[in-house]
């Protein structure tokens, strides 16, 4: 394959040579210099299709949302770095920045949390299904469900061609409803009542309030701040499983509750936003084996155990993630803070700093990620295990928006329909089985 020509400094065709026949197929730049080949009209050209299982290095759209470069280990939403932002911004800031690709005004970020704090009002139908499901129920189970639902009840949204306030206004809707989906569906696997939002209170705080309120409870300053940290980190990462299915059932001008309940279940495996509650699991299981995390860190490298380091590592990230990075410092932080002692929370210190020192680990470039630290701190504000992947779906609800209400903006968009290689019986005759 080679280039055939250039076009322009940003575009260029390539030739690609199958079978002794040459096709030229369009090439573009994107604004980080990353090329891409458009294979569109490959297989009308040639007969042939790409395979990439797991779609390792095939890309479904153009984005101007989030750049993500593993092998730098650079997190940038809409050109700021993720450590700028962890700094100096705050959850609903970076969330009106993915939505409208810049940072708001004052008067935008306070017309924005006005109108998310007014849509914290679920309609009682909603508390009514939510108290159905049993108390054992997976929380996430729930929180997909009632989103799905939340369309019967929220349908003066358009499908399409929505208005820039009509935007807004379903923005606003999603962050106030699900927030608050989220506490009491905790509220009700807990067996308490629930309790109600707090105007006055800002977003996190709220949250907080909604989760454990009641009793004196009174939020600490420094735990509201520790959870919008955790929510900004999480906001967006790219075109990962969630998002890419959000996309993918919008491409289908679904309700766009419809694209997040799918996002919601993509979210909940294990690989995926489910990854921090694993870590926990791994902890207790280290933890009721007597502790040693020394041993787990020897089963780890045996190529014969099964047992797996959970927490450690990237799917994209080659290098040491940049959220972890950041969110090691607040989980330090959060743990000198709290007073915590916890013997899970040595064990996973002790997984750290072992794993920080082993050769093994260092030269395989697998770093704690930020589930690892995630699920440490939430363990620590007294969240419990199966609301992990709840409270990330709560931090990555604008990413999902924000994507979401790219691609159907997009010209270029068309209903999501990959192809496939049938490898299955070829054609044969009809003949009962006896």
């Amino acid at each position: 394959m080679t280039a055939a020509k250039v076009l322009n400094m940003n575009s260029r065709t390539v030739k690609v040579t199958i079978d002794d026949k040459e096709v030229e197929l369009p090439a573009f730049k994107g604004t980080e210099g990353e090329w891409a080949i458009d294979i569109a009209t490959l297989r009308a050209k040639t007969g042939y299709i790409t395979m990439d299982h797991g779609f390792m290095n095939t890309g479904s759209c153009t984005s101007s949302i989030t750049f993500l470069d593993g092998e730098q280990g650079i997190l940038r939403y809409r050109g700021y770095p993720i450590e700028q932002l962890a700094e100096k911004s705050n959850f609903l800031e970076v969330a009106w920045l993915l939505l409208n690709g810049e940072l708001p005004t004052q008067s935008d970020l306070q017309n924005f949390d006005r109108q998310i704090r007014s849509r914290t009002n679920l309609p009682p139908p909603i508390f009514n299904m939510i108290s159905t499901f049993p108390k054992n129920a997976h929380p996430m189970a729930i929180l997909g469900s009632v989103t799905m639902a939340m369309s019967g009840f929220y349908g003066n949204f358009p499908e399409q061609n929505f208005s820039k306030e009509q935007m807004t206004d379903l923005f606003a809707t999603l962050m106030g409803t699900i927030r608050q989906i989220a506490a009491v569906t905790y509220r009700h696997t807990a067996s308490k009542n629930f309790v109600q939002p707090n105007r006055d209170l800002d977003y996190c705080s709220d949250f907080l309030n909604m989760m454990f309120g009641g009793n004196g409870y009174k939020v600490d300053p420094e735990v509201a701040k520790a959870l919008d940290l955790l929510l900004i980190l999480h906001a967006d990462h790219e075109q990962n499983c969630s998002t890419s299915t959000a996309r993918l059932v919008g491409s289908s001008q679904a309700s766009p509750f419809a694209a997040v309940s799918a996002a919601v279940a993509a979210l909940w495996g294990p690989l995926h936003g489910g990854a921090n509650q694993a870590v926990l699991e791994m902890l207790e299981e280290i933890k009721n084996d007597g502790g040693d995390y020394k041993k787990f860190i020897a089963m780890a490298k045996d190529k014969n155990s099964t047992f797996k380091l959970m927490g450690f590592g990237h799917r994209v990230y080659k290098n040491f993630d940049p959220r972890a990075k950041i969110i090691k410092k607040a989980c330090d932080n959060v743990l000198a803070k709290l007073g915590v002692n916890d013997p899970l929370l040595g064990i996973a210190k002790g997984l750290e700093e072992a794993a920080l020192n082993d050769s093994y680990f260092v030269e395989r470039k697998l770093y704690p990620n930020v589930d690892f630290y995630s699920g440490i701190i939430y363990r620590a504000l007294g969240i419990p295990t199966n609301m992990f992947t709840v409270m990330f779906a709560l931090g990555r609800l604008p990413g999902w928006l924000a994507q979401w209400k790219e691609m159907i903006e997009s010209s270029n968009t068309k209903i999501g329909r990959p192809r496939q290689i049938y490898t299955g019986e070829t054609s044969r005759d009809y003949k009962k089985r006896s």
